[in-house]
């Protein structure tokens, strides 16, 4: 950044510094533990001359174990997109309006977190159901990190409850699937042929007015080879809809192509795998109990509500402690 000649490649410039940010968030907490365990040292040599300090010592000493915990899981977010935006979607199950209230339930529930980490929430898509709900919807979520937290929550989730649906009151049980894929930054180049890609416009409909309904604002894109399609109908211009299904479509290539890479090509919904029985990351239970219990870390709260309402920070730490300990033992 210091170089003459730095800005004269504005896009690259730009691209240097967004790559900075990261770097930054990892730099200057570390620095930070660094003195705090200095100034710890210090204060524990006062105490042995002055034992009334002992409270400030034990206050200073809880308060550097929570950073050192925060730094600790900010370091396993090490990959080459945790750093980026989100794109995240989900698709309701089979049971039709039972599923289909299940998904806005999930929906709601990553934006009330990326809420409370101070993120920027967009509508990409959304189609509604008829009778309630929602049968699919991507979210963009913008925030540091954003992907590297929300990778956890891949894969299917169910719930048991007494349904609102059923006039004798009875307990169901539904899924709805996630699928969270990185927004790919200009550094990283996703090159499609243009005979590859095919391209579709239709009426957006749902909320957005009567120009929605009556203009085709919606585009969709679908990339023939693999037969992987992402499409945009939340802007009024058609050519805002175009750029965000072609940003949309990237991460999703990306993502295939990085699980591929990995070994861990996950089988969700739109792909090969089912949504039911079995193949859930997590259940969420409101009857006869509640609880909230990820089946792969095995972390578990009765604190349901919260959990529906954002609280999802400690299904993520559990997830990534579990991802650092499989890490260093395959090392």
């Amino acid at each position: 950044m210091g170089m003459a000649d730095f800005w004269d490649n504005q896009e690259k410039a730009r691209q240097v510094i967004a790559s900075l940010k990261p770097l930054s968030g990892l730099l200057k907490p570390y620095e930070e533990l660094e003195a705090a365990i200095q100034d710890l040292g210090a204060l524990g040599e006062l105490c042995q001359e002055d034992e009334g300090l002992e409270s400030e010592l034990s206050a200073e000493l809880a308060k550097s174990e929570k950073a050192a915990e925060e730094f600790q899981l900010r370091a396993i977010l090490n990959g080459p997109q945790d750093s980026s935006n989100a794109y995240l979607r989900v698709q309701a199950g089979g049971g039709g309006t039972e599923a289909c209230d299940w998904a806005q339930i999930l929906l709601r529930m990553y934006s009330r977190w990326a809420e409370k980490q101070g993120f920027a929430v967009e509508l990409v898509d959304e189609l509604r159901n008829e009778e309630a709900g929602i049968r699919s919807a991507t979210l963009r979520i913008l925030g540091e990190y954003a992907y590297g937290n929300l990778q956890s929550e891949a894969g299917v989730h169910r719930l048991v409850r007494i349904s609102p649906f059923d006039s004798n009151a009875r307990r169901h049980t539904s899924f709805a699937a996630v699928d969270v894929m990185p927004e790919i930054d200009g550094s990283i180049e996703i090159d499609i042929r243009p005979d590859d890609l095919e391209r579709q416009t239709f009426r957006s409909g749902g909320p957005g007015g009567q120009h929605q309904n009556k203009t085709e604002s919606g585009v969709r894109y679908i990339h023939k080879p693999s037969g992987v399609a992402a499409e945009s109908r939340s802007e009024r211009s058609q050519h805002k809809n175009d750029d965000m299904a072609m940003k949309l479509l990237k991460a999703k290539l990306y993502r295939i192509e990085e699980q591929k890479r990995k070994a861990e090509f996950e089988k969700l919904y739109d792909e090969k795998g089912e949504v039911a029985w079995g193949y859930q990351i997590r259940n969420y239970v409101l009857q006869p109990y509640t609880l909230a219990k990820d089946v792969r870390t095995e972390h578990q709260t009765a604190q349901v509500f919260e959990v529906l309402d954002g609280d999802l920070n400690q299904f993520m730490q559990a997830f990534l402690r579990q991802k650092a300990e499989k890490a260093n033992k395959k090392t």
